[in-house]
């Protein structure tokens, strides 16, 4: 059963078309903002993210303020039936600030402290640069809490970065015995007597960096997981007079995708709604298809950072990039596809970067609605105006959700305690890409799926899939024997249960806290080069049906079954023979494991016969041509069917014999429909409840 949440602001119960508008780059040519409000009627944009690195234009001075410029710009957004996602400016701040503070400015590992310039290079742990952006937040909330135009707060924008100046550093420490509590007990989980790294006094501990300690596991991992605290403190300072003076403005900050250096699952409860910046490379190395399943993916992380809450697409570009290594512009269809597809996801708007060219510096060849020849008379603009004009024939949709059957776990802190581990592979260790490689098996059949992290509740879930599960932390494993106990089916892969939360190996024997519910020891782990293969045999008579052998490689784990079936055995090498796939009967439900890195051809069928064990239902009945996908998004009564054509070709679609209305043309759908390339069609159904 769907849910219907509420819209962004009730004040305004439509889809968000807009983008990053910066009228102070324009104040020398007033005449500029008028034509703006005319552009902005003609591409149906009716949101504009106002304010985002305007500090110096708001005050230019310390303690010297002009909010007149922004005055008028706010009236006229609200003169013409338009809103502001309205910013705070600590994302770049003053050279004033700057001049006048050194501590504010950012230091580096090599603890050499940055010169004023970029963005995003402040000290969030700075006691000056904290009221600084309090003085600023307040004044923009005082002034402007009962403006018509306020619609939304923008916090910053994309939060990154760490400091390693003074502050930060007994900031640090400070973090450390809070939650230790004892040297005795960090040296502990730090592993430190590990080449004489002991720590006998809290003033030794460092942040890890190329002039000091970067070997210290546990030390690495607390940093990370320190900067990410220290940025949501920061964060609730710039919030703190927002939520005082306006408490009914929602807020938001704009993520970054799998931006690995914060973990967004701890920021996301102190936001009111999820945002996040997309920027696919189409037509380029990969098909697009492949490209849209990875994106998707992300989406679906947004949408469930706030439990299924719908959220916004903050910033994309109408066109192109200017810092891609090769700029290629979106070829026709693509910017109403990709734009649709972040709403098939969950996205309750959808906003550029940016409005309107800059004229000079880094960002003057970046996409944007308006370009430097200054009219509507564009492709770009009437792409947009196209995706707005379809934005408001979906008000339905506003507040729908999506309920999968199936979730995958991808999770940050595991992500960068992989990523340290010096084995079997160096650096990378394939983890994002083998999470989405999973995820486009039930991308291609139209499947919908959750990406969480391993903290989150599995119960409504039929399939809960974690691969790598390298970290497994405190009541993670309880968590999942229960939900397989109680009739869930997990799968597990390869490198799998080797660390508790503090990156220690668990003694013992692999999977380690998972390994009674998988029923598998993981006595080696291969790691095979480049180019270098093996093969999966399934068994005869395996309980899945698999008949065919399946080339895998990269990882190859070397396991005995114990309380396991063995589904499948390796080909070739010295464990030719030992399993390579178990199911593990546990309570009334099965956890499987995937010893080895397989193409996708092993993962449809594996999946294909679980998926149809299970009775998941994709969201059309039929099978999708290659290339194509469909997405719901439901309210309990209604299905909002959202099928999308990545291929450069036409597609054919089964609909099966329910009937459905196109929201976008009017006209009834039943039968089959067909995509033109890069086409996408948004179907009402009656929801089957």
């Amino acid at each position: 059963m769907g849910t219907k949440y509420p819209p962004i602001n009730p004040k305004f119960p439509h889809f968000l078309h807009g983008g990053d508008y910066n009228p102070d780059q324009w104040r020398a040519m007033p005449e500029v903002w008028e034509e703006d409000m005319r552009l902005m009627k003609l591409a149906h944009c009716n949101a504009m993210s106002v304010g985002i690195f305007s500090w110096v234009q708001l005050e230019p001075a310390e303690g010297q303020f002009d909010f007149g410029w922004l005055d008028r710009v706010m009236d006229m957004l609200a003169e013409n039936g338009a809103y502001a996602v309205l910013a705070t400016p600590s994302g770049a701040r003053p050279a004033w600030l700057s001049a006048r503070y050194l501590e504010v400015l950012r230091v580096r590992p090599d603890r050499q402290r940055s010169l004023h310039g970029g963005r995003h290079n402040h000290c969030f742990t700075s006691p000056v640069y904290r009221e600084k952006v309090r003085i600023i937040n307040t004044k923009l909330a005082e002034r402007y809490k009962d403006h018509p135009a306020l619609l939304v707060w923008h916090i910053s924008n994309e939060y990154n970065g760490e400091c390693h100046c003074d502050l930060c550093r007994e900031a640090f420490r400070a973090w450390l015995k809070r939650k230790y509590g004892s040297l005795d007990a960090l040296n502990l989980a730090w592993w430190a007597a590990f080449w004489s790294h002991t720590y006998t006094d809290w003033s030794q501990v460092e942040p890890p960096g190329p002039i000091g300690e970067m070997s210290v596991h546990g030390l690495n991992l607390d940093w990370k997981r320190f900067v990410t605290d220290q940025t949501i403190d920061f964060m609730k300072n710039e919030i703190a007079p927002l939520r005082e003076i306006t408490p009914e403005v929602p807020v938001t900050t704009n993520f970054m995708g799998t931006f690995p250096g914060l973990n967004y699952w701890r920021m996301a409860p102190e936001l009111d709604v999820i945002a996040w910046d997309s920027y696919p490379v189409w037509h380029q190395t990969e098909s697009d298809w492949e490209l849209a399943a990875r994106v998707a993916f992300v989406h679906d992380i947004n949408r469930c950072l706030k439990g299924g809450k719908p959220f916004m697409l903050m910033e994309s570009t109408p066109s192109m990039t200017n810092w891609m290594p090769v700029a290629k512009l979106k070829r026709p269809g693509m910017h109403l596809l990709s734009s649709l597809q972040a709403v098939a996801h969950g996205a309750d708007t959808v906003q550029y970067f940016q409005w309107r060219k800059s004229r000079g510096s880094s960002e003057k060849f970046h996409g944007a609605v308006v370009d430097h020849a200054g009219h509507e008379n564009t492709r770009v603009f009437r792409d947009v105006a196209e995706v707005g004009e379809a934005l408001e024939k979906l008000d339905a949709v506003i507040g729908a959700t999506t309920c999968p059957a199936v979730a995958i776990i991808y999770d940050w802190e595991n992500n960068w305690a992989m990523s340290d581990a010096q084995g079997p592979r160096r650096g990378d260790k394939g983890y994002l890409e083998a999470c989405q490689r999973h995820y486009r098996v039930f991308w291609e059949r139209g499947i919908s799926v959750d990406v969480i992290d391993m903290e989150q509740d599995l119960t409504g879930y039929k399939l809960v899939i974690a691969p790598m599960l390298y970290m497994v932390r405190p009541g993670v494993a309880e968590r999942i024997e229960q939900f397989v106990e109680a009739g869930g089916v997990f799968v597990a892969t390869y490198w799998s249960g080797v660390v508790d939360e503090n990156d220690l190996c668990f003694l013992g024997g692999f999977p380690g806290p998972l390994r009674r519910v998988i029923g598998i020891w993981a006595e080696e782990i291969d790691a095979l080069p480049e180019g270098e293969t093996n093969h999966i045999i399934p068994t005869a008579g395996n309980a899945l049906g698999l008949a065919r052998e399946y080339e895998i490689g990269y990882y190859c784990d070397l396991i005995h079954a114990e309380t396991a079936d063995v589904l499948a055995t390796y080909k070739s090498d010295f464990y030719a023979g030992r399993p390579a796939l178990t199911v593990n009967r546990f309570g009334v439900g099965r956890a499987y494991y995937i010893a080895s890195r397989s193409g996708l051809d092993f993962l449809r069928d594996f999946y294909r016969r679980v998926v149809d064990d299970l009775q998941i239902e994709p969201v059309l009945p039929a099978a999708l041509p290659e290339g194509v996908t469909a997405q719901a998004r439901t309210d309990g009564a209604q299905d909002f069917v959202f099928v999308m054509n990545f291929a450069p070709a036409e597609r054919t679609v089964e609909l099966g014999p329910q009937p459905y209305r196109d929201i976008l043309s009017g006209e009834p759908a039943t039968g089959s429909i067909t995509l033109g390339a890069y086409g996408v069609r948004v179907l009402a159904r009656a929801s089957k409840g």
